[in-house]
């Protein structure tokens, strides 16, 4: 297999066709290469998992996956990867922004030496304040976090090597950050530029709560900065404190008639005691996804795996140990 295509799906019933006869357009112009479709369907609320079947059953390249309950994009994406065969792996959003007909654009970069090249957008979709908010977010924490390099665009939309995709599969805790496994593979990373699309139907499927999720991820996940801000701050503030009683004391004995200062005492309470709270419950993350590592949960959980090329594939799926995750009821169908 040369090339797979790994789409997370969430309610992309209206949207995910147009976005496989793009890709299937785009391969046929070197029809020497083989490929495949990977298809996770994130327990969608309405039909894409009907659509995506209708999809295998018309292309033998199309493996489809269910989860059980809704995991998010980074564990959709990780499943698609336990199963994808490609030398190359090219991932896509399902609603049709990311320009997937590029695929060859990302392929001859990563012969330039690149391990994975992802896109750079010059032009994006009008967003809203929240997630322009978001974006900066990830931004800082990327650089200062995750130590991205400078100048470097990072993107749900990416082609990797084989082996960087096996690596990224090494990591088998519960809250999968997808630019933290990149970074914390390689730096070896390219950029091309492209336009992002607007979606041709529906919405996207990350509420505020998936967001501030994903940004919980990427700050726990993969650095102890956190902790050490917490530290360095808690320090800075004991310096302060401890200079505020040295001039009170040396104020009362030079002038003795001034009154205490109960507002200022009031609000100096609230402030520590604001920061001491933010600590513990920083402290708090990291323990609670400790415990939930050490509890085993599941990256994902599969409800079934369907594909026309054969029964033997889907069995093989179905068995292999790489996936790190608890089945339900065994339905492949073929």
């Amino acid at each position: 297999m040369d090339i797979s295509l790994v789409i997370p799906c969430y309610n992309s019933s209206g949207t995910i066709r147009s976005v496989l006869e793009e890709f299937k357009s785009a391969m046929k112009r070197r029809p020497a290469l083989q490929y495949e479709i990977i298809l996770v369907n994130d327990h969608s609320t309405d039909n894409t998992w009907c659509v995506l079947k209708e999809l295998a059953d018309e292309n033998q390249e199309v493996i489809c996956i269910d989860f059980a309950k809704n995991f998010g994009q980074p564990s959709a994406l990780l499943a698609g990867f336990a199963v994808a065969q490609g030398d190359y792996i090219l991932t896509s959003d399902d609603d049709g922004q990311c320009p997937v007909g590029e695929v060859f654009h990302f392929w001859e970069e990563l012969q330039k030496g690149y391990d994975v090249v992802c896109a750079k957008y010059t032009a994006r979709h009008p967003a809203s304040g929240f997630r322009k908010i978001g974006t900066y977010i990830n931004e800082w924490m990327a650089r200062a976090i995750l130590k991205k390099p400078d100048g470097l665009a990072l993107a749900s939309f990416f082609m990797a090597k084989k082996f960087v995709v096996e690596k990224m599969l090494e990591y088998k805790n519960a809250y999968p950050y997808i630019a933290g496994l990149l970074l914390r593979t390689t730096t070896n990373i390219g950029n091309i530029t492209l336009v992002q699309r607007a979606r041709t139907s529906g919405e996207s499927g990350y509420n505020y709560k998936k967001l501030l999720k994903l940004w919980l991820n990427g700050f726990t996940a993969f650095s102890v900065i956190p902790l050490r801000v917490a530290s360095f701050l808690g320090i800075i503030l004991s310096l302060f404190g401890a200079l505020a009683i040295v001039i009170t004391i040396i104020n009362k004995m030079l002038h003795p008639l001034i009154p205490t200062g109960w507002s200022s005492l009031f609000a100096t309470l609230l402030l520590i005691g604001g920061v001491i709270l933010l600590m513990l419950g920083m402290i708090g993350e990291y323990i609670g996804r400790i415990y939930l590592c050490i509890n085993q949960s599941p990256q994902y959980v599969i409800r079934e795996v369907y594909s026309k090329r054969d029964k033997e594939l889907s069995e093989d799926l179905q068995n292999d140990t790489k996936w790190r995750c608890s089945y339900g009821e065994k339905a492949c169908k073929a």
